[in-house]
């Protein structure tokens, strides 16, 4: 617990969490949404796409987002560190903040799996991929919407930033 403080009371932090200015925390949160809303929206268009969606759409045109995705993943890894930074000991001491992180690595990983078995595979141009290809897009779809689901719901369960023993309760 020592340390989560000594993050929260770093330079880097009180400025993030303190200072009013746009820049601070609410310009890393505009660029942590930004980030998050294009590797989500480009994940489900190609996604819905694989899951039998908009079947007139090629899908090989469809590998081209996948920089744009990891890139848009980096500035929301990035901004996401900084805000944790900023109220480390509510976050890290939080469940909801665990299960998270849980869906947005295997939301990551199956990304990763996904592009090697549908732009790599012989199958890429049929108008329907394989099944395989399907299942990666529905799970791709249900663990990234339950990232964004956990992420806001961090901010009413679980402690409080600022107030120590206070935590939100549900109904």
């Amino acid at each position: 617990m020592n340390l989560l403080t000594a993050i929260e009371h770093s330079a880097l932090s009180t400025w993030v969490r303190e200072d009013g200015s746009i820049f601070a925390y609410p310009g890393i949160l505009f660029l942590h949404t930004a980030g998050l809303a294009i590797v989500v929206g480009l994940s489900a268009m190609v996604d819905l796409r694989l899951l039998g969606f908009v079947r007139k759409m090629p899908v090989p045109p469809l590998e081209r987002f996948f920089p744009i995705v990891w890139a848009a993943f980096g500035l929301s890894a990035v901004s996401g560190l900084i805000l944790l930074a900023a109220d480390a000991t509510a976050r890290l001491t939080s469940p909801v903040f665990y299960v998270k992180m849980t869906l947005i690595a295997v939301a990551a990983a199956v990304t990763v799996i996904m592009r090697r078995v549908v732009f790599r595979g012989t199958a890429v141009d049929s108008s329907m991929p394989p099944s395989s290809a399907r299942w990666l897009a529905a799970a791709s779809l249900a663990l990234w919407f339950g990232a964004i689901a956990a992420g806001r719901l961090m901010a009413y369960l679980g402690s409080v930033s600022g107030v120590p023993g206070l935590t939100n309760r549900v109904g």
